[in-house]
């Protein structure tokens, strides 16, 4: 599976109608929410905000809306294209400005198709890589060597403590967890504590 590397805008108008959509990364099903109802309230003038999500490592966790429109005339299209782009972890919405024609069923299908397929050309696919949390203990007289270890391991250091001894936290990519939780055992003597979260 793919997660978008940031967001992406398309823009398609049929027979005066304007669709406009939009596609974000998104954690949670929460987060998917929340942008959601910030789209309404910022298109407060428009017609619909048809909406589609994919959240999960599998992409397993879906919601759509058809917001007002015929049912299954909007999210479900929306839904289905981004079903088939392999993205997870993505908000996918279609903000409609009535154009003073009626599409019918047909024609909504086939718009809201459109332009859900629009916005994932515009989308950048990175791959999804699973990472777990980490935190460190250890003494001054490893920290750099440390660093460096987590630097070539590709770990995210998300934050630094120094007291008595020095702590980190981060996250780091889960099939690397057994070689870090190894090489600091070995550069420490033992001495560095490691311990990983989900």
């Amino acid at each position: 599976m793919n997660v978008p590397a940031g967001p992406a805008v398309a823009e398609i108008e049929i027979k005066r109608s304007r669709f406009l959509a939009e596609l974000v990364p998104v954690s949670s099903q929460e987060q998917a929410r929340a942008f959601l109802k910030a789209q309404k309230e910022k298109y407060a003038d428009a017609a619909h905000v048809v909406h589609a999500f994919s959240v999960g490592k599998t992409g397993g966790t879906l919601g759509c809306s058809d917001d007002g429109e015929p049912s299954g005339t909007a999210g479900r299209p929306v839904l289905e294209v981004l079903k088939g782009s392999g993205l997870t972890n993505a908000m996918l919405t279609v903000t409609r400005w009535f154009g003073g024609t009626l599409l019918g069923t047909g024609g909504l299908v086939k718009a809201y198709t459109e332009a859900a397929k629009a916005v994932v050309a515009e989308t950048e696919p990175v791959e999804l890589v699973e990472t777990r949390s980490f935190r460190l203990g250890l003494g001054y007289d490893l920290y750099e060597r440390a660093k460096r270890l987590l630097e070539a391991l590709g770990a995210e250091i998300g934050e630094e403590r120094f007291a008595t001894d020095v702590e980190l936290e981060g996250r780091v990519r889960s099939d690397r967890v057994d070689r870090l939780s190894a090489e600091m055992t070995e550069l420490s003597a033992g001495k560095c504590s490691v311990s990983f979260g989900d």
